[in-house]
């Protein structure tokens, strides 16, 4: 039999089946007494199926009868073994149970003890100088240094066919045609730019066309894209407002004091917050107001809230990066709608970065009742709070275009 053959038992009520099973086709072999000998088949599916139904004893194998061996004492015969002889029957009988792991179902047979602990190093010790001693394989050529062996590959250049080309006729006049004839690559470069044909060009030669910019020289319509060296910015200097005295000129009501930035100072005192909210309650004249990663929280921009029912001043608010929460975002900008005199409110990136979906449509309709504001800074993850806030902002733009031009009411 060969490797790609396996053998199936079918049991049946009084017969055995051995079945032969081959790639291209199966057959089945019947053994069975002379009495019940059937022919080959070579449909065996509905045998299989009956196979599967087999009654629970066994009554003949391979057309012997098993009824002789019901009362033999199984038990008994393996316990009058010696330790000998059941090793050689266990070494002999592999239980065919697919549900026995196969360290189970097969004995481990080796004698030898291990010989200890793996040691690497030795291992590719070993492994390097039987490979050394190995004879190399036998080879037609002998190798030389410096010399190639065999062709040298060399790519089938595929010729241009002649019935593709479309000839194309530009009437030009001497000037031009001269203009052509001298001009370089670079220069023909640019004029692909100009008339539009990017998919000749690169990124960066077809933005420097566009934007009336000198090619790099040597550039070519094969030229790869080289990425934009970077400017390096300088480090923005420490804030070195002080609160405290800006404080006292906001209370003062100072008219220098237009605006008001305090972005990026740390340890800011919640009474200095305090203080500094209840001045612009009577404060005439500031008009921006920036409080970026201050660190402020909701206890002191409660009286925030009372600042901006009252104040009539302020165009822009700015309370990025702070450790405001949803609701008290929500109650900012209903505050606005009192005065309705911000036109730009920034929150984003606080502490809570979801504002969540009830949150977001109260805003939303608070900013539809606003009129003035015009810039939104908020990160809205609804897709209609989003393009509901975006629709009026844009509405109240477009009421300030009409009325500069005089169209509006």
């Amino acid at each position: 039999m060969s490797s790609d053959e396996y053998e199936e038992y079918e049991i049946e009520y009084t017969k055995v089946s051995k079945v032969i099973t081959e790639k291209p086709s199966s057959k089945t072999i019947t053994s069975a007494s002379d009495d019940h000998r059937a022919n080959i088949d070579t449909n065996n599916s509905n045998r299989r199926k009956s196979s599967i139904t087999q009654p629970a004893g066994i009554y003949m194998l391979y057309g012997r009868d098993l009824s002789e061996y019901d009362s033999i004492p199984v038990d008994e015969i393996l316990a009058k073994l010696s330790p000998q002889e059941l090793e050689q029957l266990s070494n002999e009988v592999d239980p065919d149970d697919t549900l026995l792991p196969p360290s189970q179902r097969c004995k481990d047979q080796t004698t030898k003890g291990p010989t200890g602990p793996l040691n690497r190093k030795q291992l590719i010790q070993y492994l390097t100088k039987y490979a050394i001693e190995q004879e190399d394989w036998p080879e037609n050529k002998r190798y030389e240094p410096g010399v190639k062996k065999g062709k040298i590959f060399v790519p089938k250049v595929p010729k241009p066919d002649s019935k593709d080309e479309i000839p194309i006729m530009l009437d030009l006049d001497d000037d031009s045609s001269k203009a052509l004839n001298q001009a370089t690559e670079s220069d023909l470069v640019d004029l692909a730019g100009i008339l539009g044909l990017h998919s000749m060009l690169n990124q960066d030669q077809y933005y420097a066309s566009i934007t009336n910019k000198s090619q790099r020289s040597g550039d070519k319509f094969e030229s790869v894209v080289k990425s934009t060296p970077l400017k390096p910015a300088k480090i923005e200097p420490d804030n070195t407002t002080d609160p405290i005295s800006t404080t006292e000129q906001l209370s003062k009501n100072d008219p220098s004091l237009r605006e008001v930035n305090l972005n990026n100072i740390k340890h800011i005192t919640r009474d200095t917050f305090k203080k500094l909210f209840e001045a612009l309650k009577t404060n005439t004249n500031l008009e921006t107001l920036s409080l970026c990663n201050v660190g402020l929280t909701d206890g002191p921009t409660s009286k925030l809230l009372e600042a901006l029912k009252e104040n009539k001043t302020l165009k822009t608010v700015n309370l990025e990066s702070n450790f405001l929460s949803g609701l008290m975002i929500k109650n900012l900008i209903e505050a606005l709608l009192d005065q309705q005199t911000v036109l730009e409110f920034r929150a984003c990136n606080q502490r809570p970065s979801i504002l969540g979906n009830r949150i977001e449509m109260d805003i939303t309709k608070l900013v539809e009742k606003n009129d003035s504001l015009l810039r939104l800074g908020l990160n809205f993850d609804v897709p209609d709070a989003r393009m509901r806030v975006a629709k009026h902002l844009q509405d109240n733009n477009d009421r300030i275009r009409l009325t500069r031009i005089g169209q509006g009411p």
